[in-house]
């Protein structure tokens, strides 16, 4: 079979790293990438196995299918059978779609209030809560790093660290521009207004990810200010970085602590670096494809939100849930995500010729 034939040199690699591994000759770094390697195709073997002795009894029963005394249980086994093989065959396909890398990594997440002046910022803080509650759903440590509030509770713009399981996997389908459509607390005619915001996720680089040179920055220090101006301490606390190849800027004034706010700074300024270089690797392997799926364009419009209609609506997959409240309150944003990350693995499936 097909599909066989393209698992063999899966199982090769399996068996040769298990021999490398039995031998015991690797050490240090080379002993951790075998074992990391062999460790991360085991479920696929183990999935294999399963498949070809379901190939083989099939094989088996539809033989005793005629036989008077086996005939009627081989039918039944048959049919149970039947049903098992092609979600194996399925979890052996996903199992061959090469991995992100990136996907087991933390994030750092952006949320910058659009068009809409107040209501924006409303909406942007509707979306830093609902980013919260999702967090707390799934086990998530989170994190606001940097905040800047208008005077009516609304978010100019954020930064969040999020770290857990799979945070990375699940989170980067939501870069780009969210829409809202509502009637706003301060619209006394009651009119639905239309503003936006947009969202960024960022994978949490390590050292190792970006090397950047010292002679390539830019450090300012200066006063922390707070709401509307005021200085909110007297010594020059708060760090601006500026990476000059790129004109990447980001500045931190959380902490009263000058080396904490340059070590946050730090870290935002390095998953920027290194996620404006992911998207320089995809651009170019997606030259002549348009992809829309976990693209991160954050040019684009994504998700539209109709409280009005309890509507929300992913337009790269077409979906539309009316359930708006469970989405927001972090509950229902599950279902938008799975259904974004099959369309993304059957996308890789076809490119893959399976």
């Amino acid at each position: 079979m097909e599909l066989l034939k393209k698992l063999a040199p899966i199982e090769a690699r399996y068996s040769e790293l298990s021999s490398l591994m039995a031998e015991g000759t690797a050490t240090g770094t080379k002993f951790v990438k075998i074992t990391k390697e062999y460790s991360d195709l085991t479920p696929v073997i183990e999935t294999l196995n399963a498949y070809k002795k379901a190939l083989n009894d099939k094989a088996d029963l539809e033989a005793m299918q005629n036989d008077p005394e086996m005939g009627e249980i081989a039918r039944e086994e048959l049919y149970e059978l039947n049903g098992k093989i092609p979600e194996l065959e399925h979890q052996i396909k996903l199992a061959l779609i090469p991995k992100d890398t990136d996907d087991e990594k933390n994030a750092i997440l952006e949320i910058r209030a659009g068009t809409g002046g107040d209501e924006a910022a409303l909406f942007a803080a509707s979306l830093l809560g609902m980013y919260k509650a999702y967090a707390a759903e799934r086990g998530w440590r989170f994190e606001i790093v940097e905040a800047t509030e208008n005077d009516i509770g609304g978010i100019k713009d954020a930064v969040v660290e999020v770290s857990g399981t799979d945070v990375f996997s699940r989170l980067k389908y939501e870069s780009g521009v969210h829409r809202v459509q509502r009637v706003p607390e301060t619209e006394a005619s009651g009119r639905v207004h239309t503003s936006a915001a947009t969202v960024a996720v960022l994978p949490e680089a390590e050292d190792v990810d970006v090397d950047i040179n010292d002679n390539d920055l830019r450090i300012d220090v200066f006063r922390s200010r707070g709401a509307g101006g005021q200085s909110v301490n007297t010594t020059d606390s708060a760090v601006r970085i500026t990476h000059l190849p790129t004109g990447l800027v980001v500045a931190m004034q959380d902490e009263r602590s000058q080396i904490k706010n340059r070590a946050k700074a730090m870290k935002i300024l390095k998953s920027r670096l290194y996620d404006l270089k992911r998207q320089e690797s995809a651009s170019e392997r997606a030259a002549d494809r348009k992809s829309q799926v976990g693209s991160g364009d954050r040019s684009e419009r994504i998700r539209t939100y109709n409280f009005p209609q309890s509507r929300v609506t992913d337009h790269r997959v077409n979906l539309t849930l009316y359930k708006i409240h469970d989405i927001i309150v972090g509950k229902g944003l599950d279902e938008i995500i799975d259904a974004l990350t099959t369309e993304e693995q059957t996308e890789k499936l076809s490119s893959l010729g399976i």
